[in-house]
């Protein structure tokens, strides 16, 4: 089977750049051991530009031309535009399976003809949030079962194709790779790192202070100044992209400029972006990763990756990592919450603790990649072309139920933390209300009280959602 697949972001032949892309080679990879012939097109630019193979049977063709770096991808002419669609519709003339990775293509009409999968990789940058709104395919892939409960309380209401062809298939974490792997000297040389010594924090994040940067410095120097750790090495990856991005390499220099003004500059180390075959190692190196943003993730590899590598991880509750793994298995905190945070980091510390066995034994049987990858084929292979179903319109009545959104969470006895706002906002009038009906309406609502200004607000801003279906 002939089978091509789309990615907006560029492609390397010797780098990955974040977990969306680690999912899209593992998926196609598998595709190709499976016999079927695959092409990749990406976007180019200077240090991407010639075809690749990741297999024997995939070729990766970095050939599109969209805006680089990112943000904004789509900030092109005319002809580029054009240029893009001829690229992808000559391809697809004689392919039997499109894979759209990430939903970024904004313009389904060019796969309409051949059946089309989608996975959305992300629920934060507006090209997926529009390919999940535009989506007319076949199948849509959600990555987490948050992620799928955004979708259907958001894209659902209007798109009845994502209610009818929607799929959950978490990423899967390779168990046989993300082990513990003792530090080689061709990891410390990379790093020009000597951990003797010292008590090692992970930060392995992109470059964006919504991934938790800010708060692991206010961890680091509690842990310092208050804890008496003052041999503490927090490691930061530098994103690649730091020599051709203004906005990157900006927001390096300001994180250095704040560690300085509070004399942390010797308990951070900055290192390359790390190599694939160096990660695990990476990973089992660290005492505990932090990954303590508020940005929303579809899945939010890196906790459970340092998990499986026998390295315990303190995470926010936010998105996805609420909900992916029981509260007793990984240590969770509310964000913002630094108290919380850097107790749970300085026990681990002190306790030199390891990923615990029911920890890792969840990981190994919730996030299998045998069976991401098995689901994946079996998604993309065999898909079957579906007529695309016109949009639906739900009015908003007295009568319609609604419930907490499943972007917000009760974080205190009256106070409900809000995704997309990344805070935690004190709302009484509606956790009383939730207490005693989880799904109230307008009109019921009236009954106990509630002004209908004040519950329209809700929804309005985001805190509750109506039911679909």
């Amino acid at each position: 089977m002939k089978i091509v697949a789309f990615s907006l972001n560029p492609l390397f032949a010797n780098k990955v750049n974040g977990g969306g892309t680690r999912n899209l080679q593992k998926v196609v990879t598998h595709l190709g051991q499976l016999g079927h012939d695959v092409r990749v097109l990406s976007t180019a630019r200077g240090d991407t530009n010639e075809p690749f193979q990741w297999h024997p049977n995939v070729t990766v063709e970095p050939c599109l031309r969209f805006k680089q770096p990112f943000p904004g991808p789509y900030e092109i002419s005319h002809h580029d535009m054009a240029f893009n669609i001829q690229v992808l519709g000559d391809a697809l003339m004689d392919a039997d399976r499109f894979y759209l990775h990430d939903g970024e293509w904004l313009c389904p009409h060019v796969h309409d003809s051949i059946p089309t999968v989608v996975s959305l990789r992300d629920n934060v940058y507006p090209e997926s949030m529009l390919g999940g709104f535009n989506f007319r395919a076949d199948t849509l892939i959600a990555i987490s079962p948050y992620s799928r409960d955004l979708y259907l309380a958001t894209i659902g209401r209007s798109n009845r194709n994502v209610v009818e062809r929607l799929r959950t298939i978490p990423n899967g974490i390779d168990a046989e790779f993300f082990s513990y792997q003792p530090p080689s000297p061709t990891l410390l040389e990379f790093l020009r790192f000597n951990p003797a010594g010292r008590r090692v924090v992970l930060h392995p994040h992109r470059p964006e202070s919504s991934k938790g940067m800010w708060q692991t410095i206010d961890v680091a120097q509690r842990l310092v100044f208050d804890k008496g750790v003052d041999n503490l090495s927090v490691l930061v990856p530098m994103w690649f992209d730091v020599d051709i991005s203004e906005e990157v390499s900006d927001f390096y220099e300001s994180v250095k400029n704040g560690i300085d003004e509070r004399g942390l500059t010797a308990n951070f180390h900055f290192h390359p972006w790390l190599p694939q075959e160096l990660i695990a190692q990476y990973y089992s190196l660290g005492e505990v990763t932090l990954a303590l943003g508020h940005f929303v993730e579809a899945f939010g590899n890196v906790p459970y990756e340092s998990m499986s590598c026998g390295t315990p991880a303190v995470v926010a509750r936010v998105a996805t990592h609420r909900s992916l793994m029981p509260d007793e298995l990984v240590d969770k905190v509310d964000y913002n919450d630094v108290d919380a945070a850097l107790e749970r980091t300085y026990e681990i510390l002190r306790s030199k603790a390891r990923t615990s066995a029911p920890a890792l034994a969840y990981i190994r049987e919730q996030f299998g990649v045998e069976r991401q990858l098995d689901d994946y084929a079996d998604a993309i292979v065999n898909a079957e072309f579906s007529t695309p179903r016109g949009p639906i319109h739900r009015p908003l009545t007295v009568h319609t139920r609604y419930k907490l959104a499943p972007w917000c969470y009760q974080s205190g006895p009256s106070s409900v933390y809000h995704d997309f706002r990344a805070e935690h906002v004190e709302m009484p009038a509606l956790t009383s209300l939730l207490a005693q009906t989880p799904t109230p309406t307008a009109r019921s609502a009236e009954r106990e009280g509630v002004d209908r200004r004040e519950f329209e607000s809700w929804y309005e801003e985001g805190f509750t959602s109506p039911l679909v279906g």
